[in-house]
């Protein structure tokens, strides 16, 4: 989830960034290593989505790989 925890925990809905292991490179798509494949995050396929539609935690990639990148296009 890229949305802040204290987001996360008052609202139904969460925002995510969907994670690839095909992918066009950019910029705005870190690289991964994500359950022993290379992978991309999506930055610039940002959604909102309901709690409820989310499966199981699969895990966490450490925020400082992607936040940077985030900032930087928002900016």
């Amino acid at each position: 989830m890229v949305s802040p925890d204290d987001m996360n925990t008052l609202l139904p809905r969460v925002i995510i960034a969907p994670i690839t292991s095909a992918g066009q490179p950019m910029g705005c798509r870190p690289e991964v290593i994500f359950q022993g494949k290379n992978a991309r995050i999506l930055l610039d396929q940002l959604r909102c989505v309901d709690r409820v539609r989310l499966g199981k935690k699969m895990g966490k990639i450490d925020e400082k790989v992607w936040h940077g990148v985030l900032l930087e296009m928002l900016a």
